[in-house]
């Protein structure tokens, strides 16, 4: 495909992808507006839709509320400014997986640098853009990270996408170069890199799954508290409406906590917090629905969750041991001498740190600030968490893959 071409179609995939990130945010503040607030400012609604796209993106946004609104709210003086960085990670989430789609086709065009150079230069012109347009003096951004954070979450997901896929398919560039030279390793390492990075997906969809789990089982048995939360903030259908899309907004950043949950260092909820299998110390929360799933108390029985993390860096070595055996087999390493050591001792660690790395991202994509106060601390530490899913992945990676290899029946006859 022409380059041309490419760049015009990755372009076009930023811009889309920016319109329907915006689009998500201002077609329900648009109804709110006609419905709820017909007296409001219509200056305002541009403002604040741009505010929670670049809150979407991982822009933290920086809150003065006005001296007239403190005095006559009886908020306290040290609350009238703070700052919300805690993301809705639902957009985050679209346009990673948006991103990548596009680096996917721009690789498969044989062209994936000048499709990921376009979207992401186009991304950070309509970020720009947004900053420029919004300007409003309750709640602003700095225009450093206002540009640079969208701008790097699109290129991180263009990247992944078209790299990923030029592994595969070639892209006669720089990929290819680096195929050739793990092609040079020796018979025994040279399916050991694609093999830790196949490792390491299969690992983090375990882990996804292990998240969902825990939050589904958190919503059957505290979700009678959630609906009381939701009733007891006393909203109209279009309030409701809204909450409810918030609500939604912030599933995938619950589900980043209740992964680290299930690996044991649990999150805080506030400073000075801690919800975790062994042990819940929350004090005084926001009345947030959403918050009515938080376990009232914790159990040391609960700690047996940590073991499904192992189960999944198991299931994760049991593919990969699979493929290992079956590489080494077509290159006639495997008659009757013993599997190479030293290499499934690099494949375990590298999923291991490979998936250590990736939850500790996402720990800080869902960790952040929500509030004035105590609430300036919320969501998993990614240190710990980095710390507690390599340990897990890494004990049951090792277990299979270093484990004796069992002979095949027809050997045994043998």
């Amino acid at each position: 495909m022409n380059r041309l071409l490419v760049a015009v179609l990755a372009a076009v995939d930023a811009v889309v992808a920016a319109v329907i990130g915006l689009g998500v945010v201002l077609v329900p503040l648009v109804l709110g507006w006609f419905t709820a607030f017909s007296g409001a400012d219509w200056a305002s609604l541009w403002p604040t839709g741009a505010r929670i796209w670049q809150l979407g993106n991982l822009v933290p946004l920086h809150l003065s509320l006005d001296d007239l609104f403190v005095a006559s709210s009886g908020v306290a003086a040290d609350a009238a400014g703070f700052v919300v960085s805690l993301a809705p990670l639902a957009l985050a989430g679209f346009v990673l997986l948006f991103a990548a789609r596009s680096g996917r086709r721009a690789a498969r065009a044989g062209a994936w640098i000048v499709g990921v150079v376009s979207g992401t230069v186009v991304t950070c012109a309509i970020a720009t853009v947004v900053l420029m347009t919004s300007g409003t003096p309750v709640v602003s951004v700095a225009s450093w990270q206002a540009i640079l954070f969208p701008t790097a979450l699109y290129l991180g997901g263009a990247l992944v996408g078209a790299v990923t896929t030029a592994w595969g398919d070639g892209d006669d560039g720089a990929i290819d170069a680096l195929h050739d030279r793990v092609d040079a390793l020796s018979p025994a390492w040279r399916a050991v890199p694609a093999l830790a990075v196949r490792g390491t997906a299969i690992a983090l969809v375990g882990l996804i799954g292990l998240g969902g789990l825990a939050l589904l089982a958190s919503v059957i048995t505290r979700g009678g508290e959630m609906i009381t939360l939701f009733e007891a903030a006393q909203v109209d259908a279009v309030g409701a409406t809204g909450l409810t899309f918030a609500h939604l907004a912030y599933l995938p950043t619950l589900l980043v906590w209740a992964i680290s949950w299930v690996a044991g260092p649990g999150f805080a909820v506030g400073t000075a917090t801690a919800v975790a299998p062994s042990t819940v110390d929350l004090g005084v929360v926001p009345s947030l629905p959403l918050l009515g799933l938080l376990p009232e108390q914790g159990s040391p029985f609960l700690l047996l969750v940590m073991l499904a993390p192992v189960a999944v860096g198991a299931l994760a070595a049991l593919s990969l041991r699979g493929m290992l055996a079956q590489e080494w087999r077509a290159e006639g390493m495997l008659g009757d001498d013993a599997e190479p050591f030293l290499p499934r001792i690099a494949l375990a660690a590298s999923v291991a740190v490979l998936t250590a790395g990736t939850a500790a991202l996402l720990a800080v994509m869902a960790s952040g600030s929500m509030g004035p106060g105590r609430l300036v601390d919320v969501g998993p530490s990614a240190g710990p968490v980095a710390l507690a899913v390599g340990l897990e992945v890494l004990l049951g990676a090792a277990i299979v893959l270093l484990s004796p290899r069992m002979r095949r029946s027809e050997e045994l006859d043998a």
